[in-house]
């Protein structure tokens, strides 16, 4: 079989390295590698599949349905397998393969085209919120994440030099920045993150109704990993006449469910939501990065 890199992956892949990417065009050797290193059967990739790794559906030689993701250093895939043995399948899709081949990952097969965002909107946070409660745990000793002061440092600097680049965007920076500073002055707990958990991250599975995939493990305070779910469909909320004030009861609603103070919640949603809207800008995603600082403005 041909892996033909899924032109989602390939368009983000390019986001991140606009000078080529050797990892990409060494992609379809590395892939057929993998699968005949572990005798898998080939059903399929997984199209549009996700910005950061190539994911394809397969069969163990027993004829067990698994999925074999291939991701480039830059996406951290040690750092994800880390976290998945942690978890030990606790919330969190099972590693078929605790050891192997650095940038390829063996998992249990969930329903990939089924994801808690197929649900409605109500129901679909309250599955979502649910799955994240359970990866809150105390990190391995030793652990090999990033901390959220850390990676929000790297960010900063971006959002930082983005705001001399385009002026415009600098009140929202300076706003987001200070909740940062704020946040980070005195951090509730220390807890392993998902890092980038959203509805499209939550699937059907047969061990338990729902699974998170996809993690970025970052380790720091609860607030910050459920931020990201609050701008969930971004899109509907902008289009809402009622939009802002939807956004805040989601704050509000999400932080009780959870016992996460509201405060610190509002501010975390802030400073990712503009961290997200200058780095569209700055790649090249108008759109996007619009509607991302328009729903940072209502908060």
């Amino acid at each position: 079989m041909v892996f033909e890199p899924p032109k989602r992956l390939v368009r983000a892949l390019g986001e991140t390295a606009p000078d080529g990417d050797d990892w990409l065009e060494e992609l379809p050797v590395a892939a057929q590698r993998a699968v005949a290193l572990r005798e898998l059967t080939v059903e399929r990739v997984q199209v549009p599949g996700g910005r950061s790794s190539l994911v394809v559906l397969v069969r163990a030689a027993d004829g067990t349905p698994a999925v074999l993701k291939l991701a480039p250093g830059r996406a951290r895939p040690e750092a994800e397998r880390a976290a998945l043995a942690h978890w030990a399948g606790r919330g969190a899709v099972q590693l078929l393969e605790p050891f192997s081949a650095e940038g390829v990952l063996l998992l249990e097969r969930l329903h990939p085209d089924v994801s808690v965002r197929s649900l409605p909107e109500a129901k679909a946070l309250l599955e979502a919120a649910g799955t994240l409660r359970r990866l809150w745990v105390e990190p391995p000793a030793g652990f090999p994440f990033e901390t959220v002061a850390e990676r929000t440092g790297r960010q900063t600097e971006a959002m930082r030099a983005r705001a001399q680049a385009a002026p415009e965007v600098a009140p929202l920076v300076d706003v987001a920045l200070a909740a940062r500073e704020e946040l980070l002055a005195a951090p509730p707990e220390h807890r392993l993150l998902h890092g980038t958990f959203r509805q499209s991250k939550v699937l059907a599975g047969e061990r338990m109704p729902w699974l998170a995939v996809g993690p970025d493990p970052v380790v720091g305070e609860c607030a910050f990993d459920l931020a990201r779910l609050v701008r969930d469909r971004v899109e509907d909320l902008i289009a809402q006449p009622s939009g802002a004030a939807t956004t805040r009861r989601r704050v509000k609603r999400l932080a009780e469910s959870l016992d996460v103070d509201q405060e610190r919640l509002r501010g975390w949603t802030l400073f990712r939501a503009v961290e997200s809207g200058v780095r569209a800008g700055r790649v090249g995603r108008p759109r996007d990065a619009e509607l991302l600082l328009e729903f940072a403005s209502w908060l």
